[in-house]
């Protein structure tokens, strides 16, 4: 098993090395950091002494390398004076938020979301690959805003997002900008939006917004938290009128909380809804992957058809449920057959050829490499299903979410699907009152 931590540990060198010699030294810091993460893990279990040492060795280089770079980095960023080893400090506290290994997810992993990620390919990966498309008043988007309820795959397009672009993706939450120090948060909202655009083209992607924007004014709302919001709010409305090749990405399940400043500097504001029939048939196509099972098109069909108002993270837990069904029957399993090419695979009582015996009894025979899970089916999901609902609570499903733009409130239900009443421009709804009224959904601002 240790030997996939020294595999990891070369494959993140490989990339470091690459990174270092081309001189991009943002990027190779953090995975000459990874790697001597993982030869630091690999050492613990290595019991060879010539590979022990050989590793040690290693690590000793890439760590002076690793050193070195840190001190270009913090000399390069600071250019001397009394205050650069602060701002040093603050960038180095930024620089774990950088992603430097590409994530496995693909567009292709993300079912549905269509209207979302056509936006995003348009937002981030159309200015990358074909800058000339933008010329004139041609301007890319500057920042993004994904809503909806929880577990709809917001931060799952964002990670499909920093797979596909080749530029620097820094992935924020709130506690990479909260500091305890009075004006530190400050500084490292400034800070990240200066690394963003020395390292442009870049994406900023800010996960949870709604815990670092929430509305100006409230009672419990500190000092710290008014700097936070007030420099966020100065940082994206300055990028928003220049030309640099910085893009915003947040996330949030309640849009209704930000500050309405907050809401207005993003360009789109795009709805995140549950999976429909379509997208829930994919999503759980798209779990099972090349798992061996026994499901046929109409089996897909019919699970789609009984989890409506499941969210996609509730869809990911029970397939997870049921790829371990065939496990449990194994284990309790009191008869098996025998193929002829000496696998055992559980059986009942009553079918031809079943010898009794049990998973322990096969195993202590040193049979174990021989027994065969049988494939998934309709059954083991039928069984997961009784026992698992929805996370989304009814009354958070029937929320409305209020958006303030230029031609005032819109409504918008957090039930309906999302896609099919969504303007082009993925910004503004329909406001359609009678349709809307049909469908019991006040289309009356609130008091």
């Amino acid at each position: 098993m240790y030997g996939n931590f020294k595999e990891q540990a070369i494959e993140y060198v490989k990339q470091a090395v690459q990174e270092d010699n081309g001189g991009n030294y943002v990027k190779a810091f953090p995975l000459y950091m990874n790697a001597l993460e993982y030869f630091k893990t690999h050492l613990k279990y290595e019991k060879d002494p010539k590979i022990k040492d050989a590793i040690a060795a290693k690590f000793t280089e890439y760590l002076r390398r690793a050193e070195e770079i840190r001190a270009v980095l913090d000399g390069h960023i600071g250019g001397g004076g009394g205050g650069d080893s602060e701002q040093a400090k603050l960038r180095g506290m930024l620089r774990s938020a950088i992603v430097a290994a590409k994530p496995s997810v693909k567009w292709s992993d993300v079912a549905g979301l269509e209207s979302a990620k056509e936006a995003l390919q348009e937002a981030a990966i159309l200015p990358i690959k074909f800058p000339h498309f933008f010329t004139g008043k041609r301007r890319p988007w500057k920042a993004f805003l994904l809503y909806g309820p929880p577990g709809t795959g917001k931060s799952y397009l964002a990670e499909a997002v920093a797979a596909e672009v080749d530029s620097t993706f820094f992935s924020i939450s709130s506690s990479d900008l909260v500091s305890k120090w009075m004006g530190e948060s400050k500084k490292l909202v400034a800070n990240l939006f200066q690394m963003a655009r020395e390292n442009a083209p870049s994406i900023i992607f800010i996960d949870e917004i709604d815990s670092l924007c929430g509305q100006r004014g409230e009672c419990n709302e500190n000092e710290a938290s008014r700097r936070i919001k007030t420099e966020l709010l100065v940082q994206m409305q300055g990028f928003d009128n220049s030309n640099d090749k910085v893009l915003v990405l947040a996330a949030t399940n309640m849009p209704h909380v930000l500050d309405q400043a907050m809401r207005r500097r993003f360009d789109k504001c795009i709805y995140i809804p549950l999976p429909d029939l379509k997208a829930r048939k994919d999503t759980f196509k798209i779990h099972i992957g090349d798992t061996p099972h026994s499901l046929t098109e109409d089996d897909f069909e019919s699970l789609a058809y009984q989890t409506e108002g499941f969210s996609g993270s509730d869809i990911a837990v029970c397939v997870k449920d049921a790829l371990f069904q065939p496990v449990r029957k194994t284990q309790d399993a009191k008869f098996f057959i025998k193929a002829d090419d000496d696998t055992w695979t559980p059986s009942e009582q009553s079918q031809p050829g079943s010898i009794q015996t049990t998973m322990q009894e096969l195993a202590s025979k040193g049979l174990a490499a021989k027994i065969l899970l049988p494939p998934i089916s309709k059954i083991d999901f039928d069984e997961v299903l009784v026992r698992q609902g929805p996370t989304l609570d009814s009354s958070l499903a029937n929320e409305t979410i209020l958006l303030k733009r230029d031609s005032g409130i819109t409504i918008r239900s957090m039930v309906n699907d999302g896609d099919r009443e969504a303007d082009a421009d993925g910004r503004q709804w329909r406001r359609n009152g009678e349709k809307e009224g049909q469908r019991g959904i006040s289309t009356t601002a609130p008091p």
